[in-house]
């Protein structure tokens, strides 16, 4: 027998998913200030880009699981197989993101203005990913 899911208000749902988005925002920020205090110019960019990703990937893939749309499935087989959806799901979302970062870096050169580029990148692909996971990823059978 299959437990009910939890149900979270309109306002709850919007409320934490801003906040995990807002926490993966923060290990992608992190995750590239690591890499850009290492590497610097075209090459600590790119890189910096791609670790912050993975970061923010992770971490958010994580938490939506849980506490977004309570999947408790478990298995190494069905993580990597929703795992693997969540990420193509995040393909044209993250395409979103680095257009709007590498926009930013492009057009201003400085890395407030890169940061500020990825917020609004990552605000609006968080809104479009969470469409793509709730109907694809985490949709309920039945």
């Amino acid at each position: 027998m299959q437990m009910p899911q939890p149900h979270l208000s309109p306002t709850e749902l919007v409320l934490r998913y801003a906040a995990f988005a807002g926490l993966a925002t923060l290990a992608n920020l992190a995750a590239q200030r690591l890499v850009l205090a290492g590497i610097e110019g075209r090459a600590g960019f790119v890189l910096a880009v791609i670790a912050g990703t993975g970061a923010g990937l992770v971490l958010k893939y994580i938490l939506d699981k849980r506490w977004i749309f309570f999947d408790r499935s478990g298995g190494v087989q069905t993580h990597a197989r929703k795992f693997a959806l969540y990420t193509a799901m995040g393909i044209v979302t993250t395409l979103i993101f680095w257009g709007a970062e590498t926009a930013a870096w492009l057009i201003w050169q400085t890395h407030a203005m890169r940061e500020a580029g990825a917020v609004l990148g990552l605000t609006v692909g968080y809104v479009v990913k969470y469409r793509l996971d709730r109907r694809f990823v985490f949709a309920r059978a039945g």
